[in-house]
C-alpha cells in the first residue's frame, strides 16, 4: 500500500507544473525588475537634462549668454600682430 500511495505521490506531482511556472515565473520578474531599473536610470539623467536646459531657456530670455565650455583660443604671437611694409 506504502509503494502505491508513493507512486501515485509521485505521478500527482509530476502532473502538477505549479513549481516549474513559478520558478520561471520569477526568473521572469527578476529579469523584468532589472530591465525597469535601468530605465529608471536612463529616465533620471534624462530629466537631470531637461532641468539644465530649461534653466538655459530662462537664461536666454532674460538675455544672458550661452552657457557651457569656452572655445579654445589659441593666443598669437607679437610676431603676428606687426604689420607688413
Amino acid at each position: 500500500m506504502k509503494k502505491y500511495l508513493k507512486s501515485f505521490w509521485n505521478w500527482l506531482k509530476d502532473l502538477t507544473t505549479l513549481d516549474e511556472s513559478a520558478a520561471e515565473l520569477y526568473g521572469e520578474a527578476k529579469s523584468r525588475a532589472k530591465e525597469v531599473k535601468k530605465e529608471i536610470k536612463d529616465v533620471k539623467k534624462a530629466a537631470k537634462n531637461v532641468v539644465n536646459q530649461s534653466k538655459d531657456v530662462v537664461e536666454a530670455i532674460k538675455g544672458k549668454k550661452k552657457r557651457g565650455r569656452k572655445p579654445n583660443y589659441k593666443t598669437k604671437t607679437n610676431n603676428s600682430k606687426r604689420k607688413k611694409k
